[in-house]
This record gives C-alpha cells, sequence and structure tokens, in this order.
C-alpha cells in the first residue's frame, strides 16, 4: 500500500471542528445542492408536459452521454491545472446556462430543444467541473481530518438534496422552468463567489506533466494497472453503486407491486434509504474507526446481506433492510472516499477520480438492465440475492488485503 500522500502545506489549517472556512464551503456546496434538485424537478416536470414519455425521458438523461465521453478530458486537466480556477469557471458556465434558459422561456414556452441543450451543457459542465471538485477536500484539510471533512459534507449534501427536491414540486408549479432556473442560478452564483473570494488552498498538489490529453488520459489508466491498492480503491468506489442502485432503483418497486403494498411503500422505504445514508454519514464524526479501510469495506458487506434482505419478507423487514442499506452506504462511502484522496498519488487524482464516476455512468445502465432480466426470468428474490451475494463476494478482495486491513488516517498512526 502506498504511504498517504502528503503534499506540501501552503497554510496551516486549523483543526476540522474549528475550521469555520471550510464549514462555510460545505454549506454553500449544500445550497447549490438543493438548487441542483430543484432545477432537475423542475426539468422532468417540464419534459413531460411537453413531449411524450420517451423524450422525456431522453431530456432528462441527455447530460449523461456527453459527461461520460468528456468526463476523462476533465481528469486530465484537474491534474494539470487550478482546480480552484477550473471550478470557478464552470460554476460560471452553469450560471450562464441557467439565465438563458430563464430568459428563453419566458420570452416563448420551453420547447424540447432548448430542455435538451440545457441538459447536454450541463452534462459538459459536469464532465469538466466534478474531477476538479474532488481534489478540492485534499487542498483544504489534512489527511487525517479528511473522514471528517467527508461526513459533514455528504450529510450537508444529502440534506441540500432532500430539501431541494422538496421545495422543487412547489417551485415548479408557481414559477415555473424559469423560477426554479433562477433559483438554482442564484445558487450556483454564490458558489462562485465564495470560491472566488473565500476559498483558498492549504496544500499544493503534485501536478501532472503538460502532454497531449489522450496521452494523459493513457497515463492514468497505466498509473491504475501499476498500482493495485489504488486499483482496488478505484474498484470499490466505482462499484459502490451497482449493486444498490438497481435493487432500489427497480427492486423495491416491483416488491411493492408484486405485494400489493401501493407506491406509497416504495416513497417510505427511499425515504428510510435517505435517512439512514445521512446518519451513516454523520455518525463517521462521532464513531470513527482507527482503520478506516477496512471499517468502509465491512460496512460494504453488510450493505450486500441487505441488499439480499430486501428480497425476503414482508413491508417491515424490507423498511429495515431499506435503513440498514443507507446506513452502510452513508458510513462506507466517507470513510473509503476519505482513503481514496489519502492514499492516491495527487498528480493522478483527478483521473483516477474520473474512472471512478466513468465505471458508475457506464456500468449503471447494464446492472439495471440484468436485474430486470433476472426479475423477469426468475423468482423475484433471485436478482436480490445475486446483486447482494456479489457485493458481499467483491469486498473478499480489498479485505484480504494487509495494507487496507491495517491502513489508518489518523495522524500519528
Amino acid at each position: 500500500m502506498s504511504a498517504i500522500a502528503e503534499p506540501t502545506e501552503l497554510v496551516a489549517p486549523p483543526p476540522f471542528r474549528r475550521d469555520h472556512r471550510v464549514h462555510a464551503w460545505i454549506g454553500i456546496k449544500a445550497l447549490s445542492d438543493a438548487g441542483d434538485a430543484l432545477w432537475m424537478i423542475a426539468l422532468a416536470w417540464t419534459a413531460v408536459q411537453i413531449a411524450s414519455p420517451a423524450v422525456a425521458g431522453l431530456i432528462v438523461a441527455a447530460g449523461t452521454v456527453p459527461r461520460a465521453g468528456i468526463l476523462l478530458f476533465g481528469g486530465v486537466i484537474a491534474d494539470r491545472a487550478d482546480a480552484r480556477r477550473v471550478m470557478l469557471l464552470f460554476n460560471a458556465l452553469r450560471v450562464g446556462v441557467l439565465v438563458a434558459v430563464a430568459f428563453w422561456v419566458l420570452a416563448s414556452p420551453p420547447t424540447v430543444v432548448v430542455l435538451l441543450c440545457a441538459a447536454i451543457a450541463f452534462g459538459v459542465c459536469d464532465a469538466f467541473y466534478e474531477p476538479s471538485a474532488g481534489t478540492i477536500a485534499r487542498q483544504l484539510v489534512r489527511p487525517s481530518d479528511l473522514p471528517s471533512y467527508g461526513a459533514a459534507a455528504q450529510t450537508a449534501s444529502r440534506l441540500g438534496t432532500m430539501g431541494g427536491a422538496a421545495i422543487g414540486g412547489v417551485l415548479v408549479a408557481h414559477a415555473g422552468l424559469a423560477g426554479s432556473a433562477s433559483a438554482n442560478a442564484l445558487t450556483f452564483t454564490l458558489v462562485v463567489a465564495f470560491i472566488a473570494i473565500w476559498l483558498r488552498p492549504r496544500f499544493r498538489l503534485a501536478r501532472a506533466g503538460r502532454e497531449p490529453a489522450l496521452r494523459g488520459i493513457a497515463r492514468g489508466f497505466a498509473h491504475l494497472a501499476e498500482n493495485p491498492p489504488t486499483r482496488t480503491l478505484v474498484l470499490a468506489l466505482s462499484g459502490l453503486n451497482l449493486a444498490v442502485g438497481p435493487a432500489v432503483g427497480i427492486g423495491l418497486a416491483l416488491r411493492a407491486h408484486a405485494e400489493g403494498w401501493g407506491a406509497q411503500a416504495v416513497g417510505l422505504f427511499e425515504a428510510l434509504l435517505g435517512l439512514g445514508a445521512a446518519l451513516g454519514a454523520l455518525s463517521v464524526v462521532k464513531w470513527r474507526p482507527r482503520h478506516e479501510a477496512r471499517g468502509g469495506f465491512w460496512a460494504l458487506v453488510v450493505q450486500g446481506a441487505a441488499i439480499a434482505a430486501l428480497g425476503f419478507g414482508p413491508a417491515w423487514t424490507v423498511a429495515a433492510a431499506a435503513f440498514a442499506i443507507g446506513a452502510t452506504a452513508g458510513y462506507a462511502s466517507v470513510l473509503l472516499s476519505a482513503t481514496f484522496s489519502a492514499t492516491v498519488d495527487t498528480a493522478y487524482l483527478g483521473r483516477m477520480g474520473a474512472i471512478t464516476r466513468l465505471g458508475d455512468d457506464c456500468l449503471m445502465p447494464l446492472a439495471m438492465a440484468g436485474f430486470g432480466a433476472l426479475a423477469s426470468a426468475t423468482a423475484l428474490w433471485v436478482p436480490f440475492t445475486l446483486f447482494g451475494g456479489g457485493m458481499m463476494a467483491l469486498m473478499i478482495l480489498p479485505l484480504s488485503n494487509a495494507a487496507f486491513r491495517t491502513l489508518s488516517l489518523r495522524a500519528g498512526d
């Protein structure tokens, strides 16, 4: 296992509990996530009002394809450029897109072309923004504070998303697409202002050398091949959602339909999952394990068992399993993301993050289709058991690695 990466310290950060600038950044980012959630609801609602269900689905998913195609280039830029400047640029572009949409729909009714262009523009911005944003934690706090940072940031993000989704339906009903776009533009404007005025890196990351973008992408995959610990983390983080995504996204609805529980049961299960995820992430602040990677991987073993449990029993056991899935997902993602940020060579951090995100984007449709096909061809408990069992089996690889079992991000360990 490679040692914890120690980039050059520019300014000594205060302990995380007293780091008010980072606390403010977490709050601003959560507000932006709330804006994103209400914008996505407005986009989907407007799409179903003006287009067929198939076209509406295409509009909502339109940002995924350009994001997948450009994400690796965004990773190359993240490893060679100033992450703060990249974040400023693409947040400003997002504001421009949202303002343009608001003015357009105020002047004339929204059209499929306008919605498609907006979704694609956001996908392109995400592809460049996300890899750079993924490195910012490593530039703000010490490795020993990364789990606390991740716990607070993920909890705030989930709460922001939940709040934005709750407000989104009301806002689009009263203010339409223009009002929702304007509200999200305001949140991105606040992000731009905060980054420009207050957000300053405390650590300087190693930078990748300038070379053609395709060669930089190839070098990233070569680094992945040459570094087994990094490869294990990338595979684990890429696969975090591939078992749980189909089980929750399709499986819960199938079970509720088969048992006659109704749509309200699906909503309850989803709410319990979200609550569990927020509590799981927050629990890391108070009950952080000494060996973060080991704790995260064992949590995913428990999650695999909970995924399998979704296929059996009455509604109350499914509800309990949904809560357990959320809690383990929040807990594991904080610990493994912190381990990833602290141990990956910082000259490759953007590219490794892009590969992780790309794996999720590209493989999730296949996982969804596979789950649905199994549910159609076999008993409904079979895909839950196979996907949950697969998650548990996959964790054998990192848990059998002595370096992961003993690694600690705590200072002095």
